[in-house]
This record gives C-alpha cells, structure tokens and sequence, in this order.
C-alpha cells in the first residue's frame, strides 16, 4: 500500500489551522515531518487529536484574534523546510511575537525570503543572518505584492494560505521565475477544498478572493499516497523484482508521479491501472529527464539509472543544494562507493549504468532520500550494503525498511 503523503498531509494541517471549525484528515501518515506540522498546529493554538490514521484538528477564528501570547510563542519546525516555510505566514496573523527554531539541516536553510517580504507586509522579522531562528510579529495584511519563486514555492505556499484567510478584499501576489509548480497546485487543490477562492493565472499571478461563507462542517480530506516514495518502491521493481504499490493516484497534483514517466522512458515492465502500479525487473536502457520542478526524484531516478545501460542525463542539479543534504554531491560521493560513477556538468548530471554494482558501506548525511535511494540500489548490487543513518527514512516514510522486507528483501536494522 502507498504510504501516505506527507506534503499532502501537511499543507492539509495548515489549512485546518485556517479552517474555522473541525477538519478530519483520513490516512494521516506519522512521519517526523508530518508529526513537526501537528506540533505547530498545536503550538499554535488548535486542538488536534489522532485516532489509529486519523487526525482531528478543531480551530476557530480567536487563534489570529489573540493580542497576548499564546501557550507557545517559541515553536520547533524539527527538520521540515515545508513546515517552516508554510507555517511562517500563518503564525505572522498573530499580533504577538513567535520566534520558530528547527534543527538539523533547517539550521543552515536560507529564509531570506521571509525579510525580503514580511516587512512589506506589515510584520516585524529578525533571523539570524538569514537563517534561524525567525523571529516575527504581525499582524500579516494582505496586500498586492510581487515575490521572488525561484528558491522554493514553499515560501509561496505559506503566503498563499495567509492571503487566503487574512484577506477582505481580492488581492494578487505576482511571482517570478516559479519553481516546482506541481507543489503550488498540490497548495491549490487543498485550499479549494477547504472552500478557499484562489485563481492562477499561468503561475505568474496569483489572484486570491475573501471567503464568503464558510463551508459545511466538519472538513473531511483523505491525503494521497505519497509519489516522492512511491517512487522508489517502483525504482525497486524495475531493478530487483516484481514490485505491485496499490493506492497511486495517478491523476494526483503530486509532481512526483512523473517517476512513471522515466521507467517508461527507460523501458521498465509496467502495467498501471487506476488501482494499482506493477513494476517488474527488465533490461533497462538510459534515459533523459528534467527533474526541475520535482528535484525530489533526484535520488530513485539515480538508483534507476545505476541500473541502466549507457548514460543517463537528468537536469535540474541546482534544485538540490539546499535540501536535507547537497543532495547532488551526496549522491555523487555515496554512490561512487557502489561503483557508480555521477558526474555533474553544470546543471545537469549525468549516471553512468553499470552491470557491477557493488554493495558498501555508505551514509545517508542524515538525509532521508539517500538512505532510500542507497537501499534501492543495494537491492540487487553484489553484496551487502551498510547504510550509517539510515534512521533518516523516519523523516517522511518511517516503515520503508519494513516494506523492503515485505518485498522480500534482507534488511536488518541496527
């Protein structure tokens, strides 16, 4: 079964948190990201409460209208850049002073973004040198504002849902250059959902409506699978066996699920139903791909091309440097030690398909993506694989190990 997405499943506790009323979310996934956007929500002033796969949230209009502090004016956003940079703006319609701290790799992440822009907008900021901790103070207003979407359209996603509660009147946020436009229709559909009007006018312009009437309550949604790792549970199919994922959406916003277009390109056994994706273990011939605006797909689709004859070539390389890891570099270095050998060229990089991968001993950088994407290419190598940090997965997909067992696959945690 997919695992649940967790950019689906927090970009839907934000949108409870501007919900005035009860949201239910089906299918909710645990991992620390997904648990770091429950915290905020909490932190924040709503109530939530799981039960088994679902979680409750019940929020109301008083959170924004507080002129004091709240239970918690410090809040932790772990290491999830979205949950920082989505939840940012919403906390900014307080009136009171909220400092966000983080850890890990949210400690070197830019947030330039938020001093460039909260000041326009009315909200006092202070970061430390562009990162965290972000202190700010608002109340947010919205008004016509035109910002920059090439480092992150998470940063867009967060005034996106700031805009949609806060405003009285309609108001338009222009953007230049847009990066990973299927993140901000993920945004889009949710807050549709959710009974919020926005209107994208060629991911140029950004058109947001005050909300008339509020919609029925409760708010149910049901969050998707999750194609960043759906992905590499059908990378495995193509590389070390039969491989059946139920519970893929293929007419999901996700950009993700543009992994099925690169097995297909590489010539993969697939069958695809509107129930279920079935990979199987083929004769794989490289392939080119734009993973521009789905950087996340870096990591299967190098675990794919390893196994691919010839040379693979996929651009978008300066999407990767400010993730968990540099991710290229990373994927460069850890794959070299199974026989892989990357090379960067500008924004492209370019996976040489080798018959004789080997296993070895190599690190995730506390980065959940190379754990996996180092397991996935460890599945059919010559050898064992050692994986240090491979507890990194708990960051988005907590049982991935136990589902490689469920494949078949050896795998024994430390």
């Amino acid at each position: 079964m997919a695992p649940p997405s967790k950019s689906c499943m927090q970009r839907a506790c934000a949108a409870a948190l501007i919900n005035d009323g009860t949201t239910i979310i089906e299918n909710a996934g645990h991992s620390n990201d997904e648990e770091a956007a429950k915290n905020i929500v909490q932190q924040l002033g709503a109530t939530v409460e799981t039960v088994q796969n679902n979680v409750v949230i019940q929020s109301d209009k008083s959170i924004f209208a507080s002129k004091y502090p709240g239970k918690h004016s410090l809040i932790s956003a772990g290491e999830s850049g979205l949950s920082l940079r989505m939840f940012a703006p919403l906390a900014a319609l307080c009136k009171y002073p909220i400092t966000f701290t983080g850890k890990g790799s949210i400690l070197t992440r830019p947030i330039d973004f938020f001093a460039d822009v909260f000041p326009q907008l009315g909200v006092d900021v202070q970061t430390n040198g562009g990162k965290v901790p972000l202190v700010i103070q608002g109340p947010l207003r919205p008004k016509n504002i035109t910002v920059d979407g090439s480092l992150s359209s998470q940063f867009l996603t967060g005034l996106l849902m700031a805009y949609a509660k806060a405003c009285s009147t309609p108001v338009t946020i222009q953007v230049n250059d847009l990066t990973s436009r299927p993140y901000i229709d993920l945004t889009l559909d949710i807050l549709h959902h959710f009974g919020f009007k926005v209107v994208n006018e060629r991911y140029e312009r950004f058109h947001i409506f005050p909300v008339e009437s509020a919609p029925a309550q409760p708010i149910k949604y049901t969050v998707e699978g999750d194609w960043s790792n759906i992905a590499f549970l059908l990378v495995a199919g193509a590389v070390a066996g039969e491989v059946t994922v139920n519970g893929a959406i293929l007419k999901s916003s996700q950009g993700d699920k543009r992994i099925i277009h690169a097995l297909e390109a590489c010539g993969a056994k697939m069958a695809v139903d509107s129930r279920e994706i079935t990979v199987k273990k083929g004769k794989l011939t490289a392939f080119n791909f734009d993973a521009t605006n789905t950087p996340d797909l870096f990591p299967p689709l190098v675990a794919l091309a390893a196994y691919c004859h010839g040379t693979t070539a996929i651009s978008g390389v300066g999407r990767l440097l400010h993730k968990e890891s540099d991710r290229a570099s990373t994927l460069q270095s850890e794959f070299a030690k199974m026989n892989v050998k990357i090379v960067l060229d500008d924004d492209v990089m370019l996976i040489e398909g080798n018959s004789r991968i080997k296993g070895a001993k190599v690190t995730s950088h506390n980065d959940h993506r190379i754990a996996m994407a180092t397991a996935v290419a460890a599945l059919a190598a010559g050898g064992p694989t050692i994986i240090t940090g491979a507890e990194a997965v708990k960051k988005s997909y907590p049982t991935f190990f136990q589902d490689l067992k469920i494949m078949k696959a050896t795998v024994q945690v430390a």
